[in-house]
């Protein structure tokens, strides 16, 4: 069964950094297509960053485009969210996410079947 954890949310100062890890169980890592999404309340799902399917590129969300950085480690079965240069902003859970073995997702969009329960980030001072 295909699971995603995500952890690594918090409380951080407007500037500061988070690292969000999503440990991966269930699938092999390295042939899925992770990403990253955020949602505050009230506002849709966004995506902030992912991996294509095919050439494993990245893609970033202009909001965060310099700021973010997506990586992942397939030992370790692991996506990580480098987060810099944080902007106050409304809480906000972040999930990850994973498309089904097969189904080609690209800039965050396409059908995304697998999420982790989300973690909370709050950049505030």
């Amino acid at each position: 069964q295909l699971q995603l954890v995500e952890s690594g949310g918090g409380l951080v100062q407007p500037g500061g950094s988070l690292r969000l890890s999503c440990a991966a169980s269930g699938f092999t890592l390295a042939y899925h297509a992770i990403g990253w999404f955020r949602q505050v309340p009230g506002k849709e799902r966004e995506g902030v960053s992912c991996f294509n399917s095919g050439d494993g590129s990245t893609y970033y969300a202009d909001s965060v485009k310099g700021r973010f950085t997506i990586s992942r480690d397939n030992v370790k079965k692991t996506v990580y969210l480098q987060m810099n240069s944080l902007k106050p902003e409304h809480p906000a859970v972040y999930y990850c996410a994973a498309p089904l073995f097969g189904v080609r997702v690209q800039g965050c969009r396409g059908r995304y079947d697998s999420w982790g329960q989300g973690t909370q980030v709050t950049v505030s001072s």
